[in-house]
């Protein structure tokens, strides 16, 4: 992963609930060790007085990019200030205990929780609207936060790993 994307996985449990587990790390600057790397190279890290919590990487003597994640591809204006494009890889195996995966960008994920986005997918009834209905979930999300003033680029993926034998008639 790089960036702040993120992957969920819908796994059952022993009881036979449907958790939620994150396999990826959202890369953002206010991470300890990303910070450190960022502001050795000479880069900033702070957040802005209307955004607070949302911490960006900064040039050292501008007021630019307030960029919100801390690995990227492209974004060479802050390449030299630490932002690096270095991907962490993991690897797992999938079990029949695990059910779909969800992909989706940091306009999901800064509204709505990993749990509520495994029950939100787990609970559309075809799997095929499911990415659409997060997407719209997500978006009235951030109307209801920003008062409809804003809103973040808003991308997901449902990957389902079971099908449902189709019936044919």
């Amino acid at each position: 992963n790089i960036g702040d994307s993120r992957a969920v996985l819908a796994t059952t449990s022993d009881d036979g609930n449907l958790v939620p587990i994150q396999l990826t790390v959202d890369f953002k600057p206010n991470l300890p060790q990303e910070a450190e790397r960022i502001t050795q190279c000479k880069g900033r890290v702070f957040c802005l007085h209307d955004e607070p919590g949302v911490h960006r990487v900064w040039l050292p003597d501008e007021e630019s990019p307030g960029l919100a994640m801390s690995r990227a591809f492209g974004d060479y204006c802050i390449k030299d200030y630490g932002l690096i494009s270095v991907p962490e890889v993991t690897q797992r195996h999938i079990t029949s205990r695990d059910q779909f995966v969800v992909l989706a960008t940091d306009g999901v994920w800064d509204v709505i929780s990993n749990e509520e986005a495994i029950r939100i997918v787990s609970s559309t009834p075809d799997k095929a609207k499911a990415a659409k209905h997060l997407v719209e979930s997500a978006a009235r999300a951030w109307k209801k936060k920003r008062k409809g003033i804003a809103m973040d680029d808003i991308s997901a993926i449902c990957l389902f790993f079971h099908s449902t034998p189709l019936s044919i008639t």
